[in-house]
């Protein structure tokens, strides 16, 4: 090998190793720059399903910054059955979620933010793992929570999220 071809071999070598460290680093903090929060009220598509169909409001909260975050979700029924005084009046506590945010993947408009959780009320336990996905906007945007093996669809009534 004639040293004008080990030169290059190793320039190359060099060059490459350089491009596969950049690209790592560059991955590395496109993750840590990332931010994702939203907080508003949200309405919860069927509420509870047939053959009640009682609606469910939801108050919701979430960060994820700089690869940490956290989570909270209160979901609100009526405790009036439709149709009576009160059916408006969103009282009564149905579940409740707090939780650490231990991922983040942002696509386009759309957020996947991964954690665990405790819960109260329905599906309720500790340590249970959850996946929020939401996309970017105000009033119309949308949420899903799935947790506790239950998936809520959501709509943004009142607040926004940002990414």
């Amino acid at each position: 090998m004639t040293k004008r071809v080990r030169k290059a071999a190793i320039l190359t070598l060099v060059l490459v190793t350089a491009a596969l460290a950049w690209a790592v680093l560059a991955q590395a903090s496109d993750e840590r720059g990332q931010q994702v929060r939203g907080g508003g009220t949200s309405i919860v598509a069927g509420g509870m399903g047939a053959p009640t169909f009682t609606p469910i409001i939801t108050k919701f909260a979430f960060s994820w910054r700089d690869g940490q975050g956290h989570f909270e979700c209160l979901a609100l029924a009526p405790s009036a059955p439709a149709a009576s005084a009160g059916s408006g009046n969103f009282d009564t506590n149905i579940m409740y979620v707090t939780g650490t945010i231990t991922s983040a993947q942002i696509q386009g408009h759309t957020a996947t933010l991964k954690g665990s959780a405790t819960v109260t009320g329905a599906g309720a336990g500790s340590n249970r793992a959850f996946t929020f996905t939401v996309t970017r906007g105000g009033p119309g945007a949308t949420l899903v929570l799935e947790v506790s093996g239950l998936t809520f669809n959501e709509t943004v009534l009142e607040g926004e999220i940002t990414l």
